[in-house]
């Protein structure tokens, strides 16, 4: 009876044993976490989510948006001097008086009174006007423009660059968070080797040295672990930090790094020219700087002005000398012109400043363009080089795994020793981190691609 109950236990207990990996590597493997199903604290934050929320709170983007405002304030016909000036006055005086009078001719008897009242107002009104003052004001209308203008692309230029910051940041969690999980299934196969290592040398097959090895190595890469538990915390922080706020603020990442392999440099290059913020802003500083100089030319030339006015006055004496109530309205106009004739040469040498200022932004403006062409191209080489490099680490990860389950296969039967096996195992690490490597690299040369075109924020922004 107990032999049929053990051959029934045994025949029952077969197929199960059969769907086990019967190789320690794969159960290691099968126990090991995927970014899909390692538990994360915290609710889910996408690339989108992340870029919105930044764009929205950060400071600076909020600062130059603001100032964009008082740009766009500035921005008027008043503010350059095309619309008149309007001032208006009023103004009343008056006092209580008492007063004795005597007269010298001694024919008139004396006059005496008290809280005599006199008040005397004016009311009036005046406008100015700028008739001519060299083009200045066309210049200025100009230049409220252009720094409008310079202010909006400034806006764009944060804009595109905390993008850029949180979308590399994001996948820098994204990377932190898969070496967590190289490390993680790197531990699980040292625990699988320990374990073999101590049946091995409880029943006197392997040595002690091969125990305390495998001991060794099993603690070096629980180090690791929490090392690299330490790098995701402080991944985390940054990109909280970037997000404004709370740096332990915990949260989740689903998303894994898919590189974009079809980017060609030459429409990267046309966007560039036609779109960069940066190159912007230098072709439109070269532009204020011309303005600069018509406006120190236009001091040149005479200043027409124009004001006239009209006043009012109420006269209103109580004293019984004099004028006793007086009523006057008076239109007044003036027309001046200011020609500048010698100022001790400070205006040759500010039309001469103003040209020199002209070719340094020319320069400035030839040389941002230079750099971020330069800027593209170099970063171009590093997409181009960091994708061959993510296709060779490909075929190397796999490779490297086999080449571990085979020498784990050689460890267990004894054909290998334990210095072998742990090379193998540091090699196949090293693969896999180099892997992870390849793929965040290659996305961070493809985000900063974006950045440089100014093509980020159709292509993340979304």
């Amino acid at each position: 009876m107990k032999l049929s109950s053990w051959i029934l236990f045994a025949c029952l207990s077969l197929p199960a044993f059969a769907q086990q990996p019967q190789n320690a590597i794969q159960r290691a493997q099968q126990r090991t976490f995927t970014v899909a199903t390692i538990p994360q604290p915290g609710e889910l934050l996408t690339l989108q989510q992340a870029i919105g929320q930044s764009v929205e709170k950060n400071y600076q983007v909020q600062i130059n948006r603001q100032q964009e405002q008082i740009a766009r304030n500035n921005y008027t016909k008043g503010n350059a001097g095309y619309l008149p000036s309007l001032t208006g006055n009023l103004g009343s005086n008056g006092g209580l008086q008492n007063f004795r009078q005597t007269y010298l001719d001694g024919l008139s008897p004396p006059r005496e009174a008290r809280g005599v009242f006199n008040r005397t107002t004016n009311l009036g009104f005046n406008i100015n006007y700028t008739v001519f003052n060299g083009y200045a004001r066309s210049a200025l209308y100009t230049q409220l423009r252009q720094l409008l203008q310079v202010s909006s692309v400034t806006t764009r230029a944060n804009v595109e660059a905390t993008i850029a910051s949180v979308a590399t940041s994001y996948y820098d969690v994204v990377r932190q968070l898969q070496r967590l999980i190289a490390f993680s299934q790197a531990l699980d196969i040292s625990r699988e080797r320990l374990e073999l290592a101590r049946a091995n040398y409880e029943v006197g097959t392997r040595s002690k040295v091969d125990f305390l090895s495998a001991q060794v190595d099993y603690n070096t890469d629980s180090a690791a672990l929490l090392s690299q538990e330490q790098a995701l915390r402080n991944a985390k922080v940054l990109l909280n930090t970037l997000l404004i706020r709370d740096p332990q603020a915990e949260f989740a990442v689903r998303d894994t790094i898919i590189v974009r392999p079809d980017l060609q440099l030459a429409p990267l290059q046309q966007s560039l020219m036609t779109n960069n913020p940066l190159l912007a802003t230098a072709v439109l500083n070269r532009t204020l700087a011309d303005i600069n100089l018509r406006l120190a030319n236009a001091q040149q030339l005479p200043v027409v002005t124009a004001q006239t006015g009209y006043n009012y006055q109420l006269v209103d004496n109580q004293g019984g000398f004099g004028i006793r109530t007086g009523r006057t309205g008076a239109l007044t106009y003036n027309l001046q012109a200011t020609i500048p004739i010698f100022n001790g040469f400070n205006l040759k040498r500010q039309i001469q400043n103003a040209r020199v200022s002209t070719l340094i932004a020319q320069n400035q403006e030839s040389d941002q363009r230079l750099q971020l062409q330069s800027a593209l191209t170099q970063t171009y080489q590093v997409y181009r080089n960091s994708l061959a490099l993510l296709n060779l680490e490909i075929q190397n990860n796999q490779l490297a795994n086999q080449n571990v389950d085979i020498a784990y296969d050689r460890y267990r039967i004894g054909n290998s020793t334990f210095v072998e096996f742990r090379d193998v195992q540091r090699n196949a690490i090293n693969a896999q981190t180099r892997l992870i490597e390849a793929e965040y690299n290659a996305k961070a040369a493809e985000i900063e691609l974006l950045r440089l075109s100014s093509t980020i924020t159709q292509e993340l922004g979304q």
